[in-house]
């Protein structure tokens, strides 16, 4: 990508972003080495790795802007005293790493101030006011739900600190999440499983890839764990591994809340007893060996683009499965059985949609004239 110059009284900078859209600050002269700066620009960490570029006196131990010593009384300070609470260990890894990333962005984004360009970690918490998380928000206006996580993980931070007495007041509060527009991942229809299941029909690794999915309704973290060493008559028993290892404040999660225990659908029974693997895990790759999620998530995007299906994805199985089970029926707590929800909250998202589907089919006939009905016109 190529780097566009910045804006500030310091020469031969350049700026561009790595592929996940954060920015990067380098210095490079006429001719020389181009350095990369990694402390925010306008702290005074970010003066003294400038002039030391500059001098030619850089080396390759300097320390990344995220662990620079925060000052008190900043947001970046406020950020790190967060990191080290409960309310933070506590989570699990996944979720501190996802926000960990989200506050260390926010904290090394420039502003302009009466006093020229900060870093927003080196501005005063206590001013922060609604106004300026909407500014963070609007930066993310084009990924709608990265800009709501910005004000979700702000808001953790804020209501951490009102419990310390560190503050009195959550800016995030009143400031509104942005709507998406977007219902997530595509939800496969009928014509698509048919569609897959041609390409791919029963003996295949790819078929029974889908029939796991859809008729477990699993996550593909729990996918590819799945095997005969969890079979026990006709029924799978296995524990889901979302949220297992949380010890979330707030929350009373025990192992049992994540134990699920499956009936095997013939359907499913079919599609294992095709492809014997030899293997305790139902799915392994070419070399033997279970899947992670990521590399199943990658395969089982080549066996959907093979089927001409570019826009589904392996979570749109559960979707769907979530929606067949629901308009066949199914209540709010059956579905939260079948796919490990904790809450009624998601279920009733596909309860009240195959209710209104099917009300809407029930009715239709109240469109008609009721004079047309007598006359059988």
């Amino acid at each position: 990508m190529a780097a566009a110059k910045v804006a500030t009284e310091f020469r031969y900078l350049l700026r561009d972003k790595d592929r996940l859209g954060n920015p990067r600050v380098y210095y490079r002269p006429p001719g020389g080495k181009m350095i990369r700066l990694r402390s925010p620009i306008g702290t005074q960490a970010f003066v003294e790795e400038y002039q030391r570029a500059r001098d030619g006196l850089t080396t390759t131990t300097e320390t990344p802007a995220r662990i620079v010593r925060a000052e008190q009384g900043t947001l970046r300070g406020l950020i790190v005293g967060y990191y080290k609470s409960a309310n933070f260990k506590s989570l699990c890894l996944t979720t501190q790493r996802a926000r960990r990333g989200i506050l260390d962005h926010i904290c090394e984004s420039v502003v302009d101030t009466p006093a020229g360009p900060r870093a927003r970690g080196a501005l005063p918490f206590a001013q922060m006011m609604a106004r300026h998380v909407r500014a963070i928000r609007d930066e993310k206006l084009d990924l709608p739900e990265a800009a709501n996580g910005r004000i979700k993980a702000l808001g953790q931070v804020f209501r951490w600190a009102i419990e310390n007495d560190l503050t009195d007041t959550d800016p995030t509060a009143a400031v509104d999440y942005l709507s998406s527009g977007s219902e997530g991942f595509h939800t496969w229809t009928v014509e698509e499983v048919r569609q897959y299941e041609i390409v791919h029909p029963i003996g295949t690794k790819a078929r029974l890839a889908l029939a796991l999915l859809l008729f477990t309704g699993v996550r593909r973290s729990d996918v590819v764990k799945l095997g005969r060493h969890m079979e026990r008559d006709g029924v799978l028993h296995f524990t889901e591994t979302k949220g297992a290892n949380s010890r979330a404040l707030g929350r009373k999660k025990t192992t049992d809340a994540k134990k699920r225990v499956l009936p095997i659908l013939p359907e499913l029974k079919a599609a294992i007893d095709a492809l014997p693997s030899g293997q305790l895990i139902y799915l392994v790759t070419e070399f033997g060996r279970p899947f992670t999620a990521a590399g199943f998530g990658n395969k089982f995007r080549d066996w959907c683009n093979e089927a001409n299906l570019k826009h589904c994805t392996a979570h749109g199985c559960r979707k769907a499965g979530a929606k067949m089970a629901a308009e066949n029926g199914a209540t709010a707590h059956q579905l939260m059985a079948i796919f490990g929800w904790e809450t009624l909250r998601q279920a009733e998202v596909y309860t009240r949609n195959a209710n209104r589907t099917l009300l809407a089919e029930q009715a239709m006939h109240l469109l008609v004239p009721r004079e047309k009905n007598k006359s059988g016109a």
